[in-house]
């Protein structure tokens, strides 16, 4: 293994550890768009998410495989083993220039200034506008394909790993970006897209908004992972990575053969840090493996259709209703894709449960024009376009404190699901109610 390899390795195990401890000290609030890493089901079924596509250069080495595309290999490997796989394709980044090549095996490989898939001076290989055929076979395969953007350009700053990256740091261009891939796939392949993956999963766009408010004008949820299929990172051999690609899985199915249900295992659709694709090699060996405890590989919209959200599953008494209202447009979940029914829950909460998809584009405004909706709310707050609806519904009083971190006692919510639906079905006591006991409540209400 290589000092730069070893370097990569370790920066994205300290990036790990950061994000964890952050993720524990940082408050988490509802939202329309939920990160979906796994979810919580009893079944034994995983979801496969192969980023970078389609690609049309062969595998590397090519060995059995001859010139045949990479992404076709992948797809003939999952459907030997009747598996359906998620493809997080681009557009195009033919206009990803002047750039030029970094250096061989790190983070730069493809481009300093741009990412280029499949390769720098190869971008014509790859991407749905050059390669509409492999578009075209994913879908008749019975595969789903989701956003990574038209032309994998950041959405800011990565300075640690990308600091030389061009960045497009706006979130009207983010916006449009995404919206060129969306347009262009029910355009020519009537296929319209539900998920999203930020390139190398930076968030941050700009001052108060990022991918989370993108994905949500647009409609979509955000599609993360939740186990590294490994085939992007270089070591000494080919067969090294290819081994990387499956030891993993295959310690922890030892360890608990049900350790993987309901997980998004991560995949690249292309080169990794040294140009070879392991992943060809390696699918089947996974796919072996999964097999073996009896794993179903579905799509990640299947495995969302069976159970959404990471701590609710079926049986659970909430489940139900957090499914309904989540598929009828509201937002019983947090961002992290929780339900979390024994939290109080809060005024601001009740609001943003009810107002949050419709609030999307009033958030934006809102932290451009800094205005707040109320005097204890300021413009950035996660829940401000909601409450701003609410309160333009008679929901809450208009221009009056909220007090959003308050418990919701009976009165707050009968008042507000009154004038909201017209009806307030009967309330188990004076409050304050449990998430779990209030989902219920709200889908008789609103449903």
């Amino acid at each position: 293994m290589s000092l730069v390899t070893k370097c990569i390795g370790l920066a994205k195990r300290m990036k790990h550890r950061y994000e964890a401890r952050l993720k524990a000290r940082t408050p988490v609030y509802l939202s329309p768009v939920r990160r979906i890493e796994r979810v919580s089901t009893p079944d034994r079924v995983v979801a496969m998410t192969f980023d970078d596509g389609p690609c049309r250069m062969p595998p590397s080495p090519a060995g059995d495989w001859g010139d045949k595309p990479l992404t076709l290999c992948l797809l003939e490997t999952l459907e030997r083993f009747g598996a359906r796989g998620t493809f997080d394709i681009v557009g195009s980044t033919a206009d990803n220039y002047p750039d030029q090549p970094g250096k061989h095996g790190s983070a730069s490989w493809g481009g300093l200034r741009y990412d280029h898939y499949p390769d720098i001076h190869h971008d014509g290989e790859g991407g749905a506008l050059a390669a509409p055929e492999l578009v075209k076979r994913i879908l008749e395969g019975g595969h789903e394909i989701t956003n990574h953007t038209y032309a994998h350009v950041l959405f800011g700053p990565k300075a640690l790993v990308y600091g030389r990256r061009r960045y497009l740091g706006k979130f009207e261009p983010v916006v449009e970006d995404l919206d060129t891939l969306h347009r262009l796939l029910e355009k020519d392949h009537g296929y319209t897209m539900k998920l999203g993956r930020p390139p190398h999963y930076v968030d941050r766009i700009e001052k108060g908004l990022s991918s989370y408010d993108a994905y949500a004008v647009l409609g979509y949820q955000y599609m993360a992972a939740s186990f590294d299929g490994a085939g992007w990172l270089p070591l000494a051999t080919y067969e090294a990575e290819v081994e990387a690609t499956w030891k993993p899985l295959e310690a922890a199915l030892s360890a608990d053969p049900d350790s993987l249900r309901g997980q998004i295992i991560f995949q690249k659709d292309g080169f990794n840090m040294a140009r070879r694709t392991p992943v060809a090699d390696g699918l089947a060996r996974q796919l072996e493996l999964l097999s073996a405890q009896g794993y179903q590989v579905v799509t990640v919209s299947e495995l969302l259709a069976r159970s959404p959200f990471a701590d609710v599953g079926p049986g659970h008494p909430a489940f139900e209703a957090a499914r309904d209202l989540a598929a009828a447009g509201l937002c019983p979940a947090f961002r992290d894709n929780t339900i979390r029914p024994d939290a109080p829950l809060t005024r601001g909460e009740l609001a943003m449960m009810v107002f949050g998809w419709e609030a999307a584009p009033h958030r934006v405004r809102q932290v451009r024009q800094g205005r707040p909706p109320c005097s204890d709310v300021p413009a950035a707050h996660p829940y401000a376009g909601a409450i701003a609806l609410a309160a333009e519904a008679g929901c809450i009083p208009a221009g009056q404190p909220l007090r959003p971190g308050e418990a919701a006692d009976a009165a707050f919510v009968k008042d507000f699901l009154q004038t909201r639906y017209g009806r307030c079905p009967a309330l188990p006591g004076s409050g304050p109610f449990t998430h779990g006991q209030f989902l219920p409540i709200l889908a008789q209400a609103a449903l």
